[in-house]
Parts: structure tokens; sequence; C-alpha cells
């Protein structure tokens, strides 16, 4: 979700040209064995502390942000209706921008957004997604996050056929709802979850403006266009539709949608924030992007076709 015009999401594509992407960092590596430590013992619950000042002027921020689109009938969730219709032509359309551009330049600042192109991207494998909370968020509101993103998770595996799984046993589908103050002192850990991760990027999650909402980074195998693993952070301090609009977003672009496009609607892959969740076109483009007629690593050329004869076929009456 962007806000004024900046992005609100990073997908950081290792070792690929051309978020949702910017494909500018080294492939994963095992990071060196660290020395033996006495660790103290985890305390037996939950550790919940005060969030800053700083913390809380961002709650009332995003608080009245929200209220502030509602006013303009935006962050709708309907998935669109009779004043949202669309065809077979944009459909396919809206996914070759959406799926086969990435949003930023490899060596980009995450700043200015500017479309490259891409290949087909996406997850081959099952997905193990693992839910995690910055000590500052209230217990209350884990067990809110946590529900919307099992129920999401479920929603995008019947979509896309991915197995989704919600699990801390190796997980390779990182979803971080962090305050302020629990972002800001997470380099350390970024760097342990995505090893040879680049600096700015890290600066850039760690300092992230408010105008952004919260951040997708997803990461490949050198010369492979599949997923290997992704990081979304979620800032705790939006109110509850606003959390889960960047559920919403942020974990379909960790799929492979990474771009957006001011020409899609209805779609949360667009900057003009009118729907908060994701739409019935949207559901269509992460059914186009796991159909097996359409194969990882497609350049555009070769997928558009298939993308428009597709759409046709989702579209053709008395098809769902």
């Amino acid at each position: 979700m962007t806000i004024g015009g900046n992005t609100n999401r990073i997908l950081m594509l290792v070792l690929a040209t051309g978020l949702m992407g910017c494909d500018l960092f080294m492939p994963p590596i095992d990071a060196p064995t660290p020395p033996t430590v006495e660790v103290p013992e985890p305390p037996a619950g939950p550790v919940v502390t005060q969030p800053s000042q700083a913390s809380k002027d961002l709650t009332t921020y995003y608080t009245r942000l929200q209220n502030d689109l509602l006013t303009q009938g935006l962050l709708r969730g309907d998935g669109g209706g009779p004043d949202t219709p669309f065809t077979d032509t944009q459909l396919a359309r809206n996914f070759v921008r959406i799926a086969l551009f990435n949003e930023y330049r490899d060596d980009s600042d995450f700043q200015r957004p500017q479309a490259t192109v891409s290949k087909l991207r996406r997850w081959t494998g099952p997905i193990r997604m693992s839910v995690e909370f910055g000590n500052t968020v209230p217990l209350a509101q884990r067990d809110v996050d946590l529900a919307s993103v099992s129920a999401y998770a479920a929603r995008l595996s019947r979509t896309t056929g991915v197995p989704i799984s919600i699990t801390d046993q190796n997980p390779n589908f990182r979803v971080l709802f962090l305050g302020e103050d629990d972002r800001r002192l997470y380099g350390p850990r970024l760097r342990q979850l995505i090893p040879r991760i680049s600096d700015a990027t890290v600066r850039t999650f760690v300092n992230l403006p408010r105008d952004q909402l919260c951040v997708v980074i997803g990461t490949f195998a050198p010369g492979q266009s599949n997923y290997t693993k992704a990081v979304a952070m979620i800032r705790a301090e939006h109110p509850n539709l606003m959390r889960s609009a960047c559920i919403h977003e942020e974990l379909a672009q960790g799929m492979g949608l990474a771009n957006d496009s001011p020409g899609a609607r209805p779609s949360i892959f667009n900057d003009d924030e009118e729907f908060a969740l994701l739409t019935t076109h949207d559901e269509l483009l992460l059914r186009m992007l796991y159909d097996p007629r359409l194969q990882t690593g497609m350049d555009p050329a070769v997928a558009a076709p298939i993308a428009r004869q597709i759409a046709r076929e989702y579209l053709a009456p008395g098809q769902s």
C-alpha cells in the first residue's frame, strides 16, 4: 500500500535482473557458525514491553490516516462489484504488468519506483509460513493477526494450489509484526534470516519512513526464478483494517505478483488505495500466476500470449 506516491513494499530479488522488486543481492549462503555461548532460558510466556512515544505517535497518525481514507470511500473490502467491471483483455494486460515487471531497478534505493522487465517468478515448492511478533505488540493483537494470517494463507493456498502451512519448523516465509521500537533493533536478525543481504536494504528496513506501511523481501537461488525465502514486515502501529490490508498485499506480492499498475482495477496492486483487501480480479491474477501452462522463468514475450488465452478461459461465460 502506498500513501502520497511512495512505495510501501520492497522486494529484494536475489541475483536477478529486473517488488513486491529489487534484484540486487547476492544469493543466500549459510552464515558462519558462531561460537558457543551460554544462552539464558527464555521467559515462561510471551514478552510484552511498553512502546515508546514515537511508536504511540505513529499509532495516532495511522489511525487518522485510515479514518481519512475511509471517509473518502477508499480501503474497500468488497472485492469489486458492478462499478468495477473488467474484461479478459484487461486481466491479461494487468497480469503482464504486475507479474512480469518489477517495481524497482536493481540499483534502487527503494524510494523511487521504476518498473523493469522481469521473468515469471513464483514458488515451486511448499511454503512454510511463520508468524512472529515484536515485544511491543499487545497479546490480544497478536491473536487477531495470527488468525488473519492463517485464514489468508489458506485462501492463497486454495487460489494458487501451493501448499501453505503455518509452522515454526524451518519456515521459508516469515511474517513479522513489528512496532517502531522492534523494527529499529531488527537489523542483526534480518541479516540472520537473509544472509548476504545488502547494507542498503537493512538500513531501509530499520529506518523505514512512515509513509511506507509494510514491506516484503524475497530471495532466489542464483540463476533461478523460484522463491527460496521471503520476509514480510507489517507495522504493529496500524489499526486493524490497515494491518489486514498489509497482510493481503504483502503476502500476495510475496507469492510473485511483484509490481503495481495504475490501470489495475479492482485491485490492491494499485497505488490509489481504493481497495484494502484482495479482490476477485486479484484472485484471478494469482490463479494465472500458478497456472501450469505458465512456467517459472518465462520471459514476458513468451508468457503474454499464454496469459491472454488463460484470461479468456477464466472469464468465458459459465466459467468461474
